[in-house]
């Protein structure tokens, strides 16, 4: 049996102090359980890379960046959904298409972060 994936005392800690929520509750517990899960994942995907043999033709960083993608940016964002937004006009037929308030605020986020 191999040896369990336990984050050590100092980083349960640290977890406790960074969490939102003071008191014990249920979003501080589901908190910590993603923050560990999280950690265990890590732990997990670093031996991987570090097993990967030397021959393959691929490493560990690209392991690393196929398993931890990048969240799309602002700007990959808004232009997905206006591209959506496109491709929805372009097919309906002359039916309107309204945009959540969600969707309008991520838009208008990323144009207020373009230089002037």
């Amino acid at each position: 049996m191999t040896d369990p994936i336990t984050p050590p005392p100092e980083l349960r800690c640290q977890w406790q102090s960074e969490s939102p929520f003071r008191v014990i509750s249920v979003e501080r517990e589901d908190y910590m359980i993603d923050r560990a899960a999280q950690w265990g994942a890590d732990q997990e995907l670093e031996a991987r890379c570090e097993w990967l043999p030397s021959d393959l033709t691929i490493d560990g960083q690209d392991l690393r960046s196929v398993r931890r993608p990048k969240p799309p940016s602002l700007k990959e964002q808004a232009l997905a959904l206006l591209d959506a937004l496109h491709t929805y006009n372009s097919l309906s037929r002359g039916e309107e298409y309204i945009i959540s308030v969600t969707k309008a605020e991520l838009i208008r986020r990323a144009l207020e972060a373009l230089p002037e």
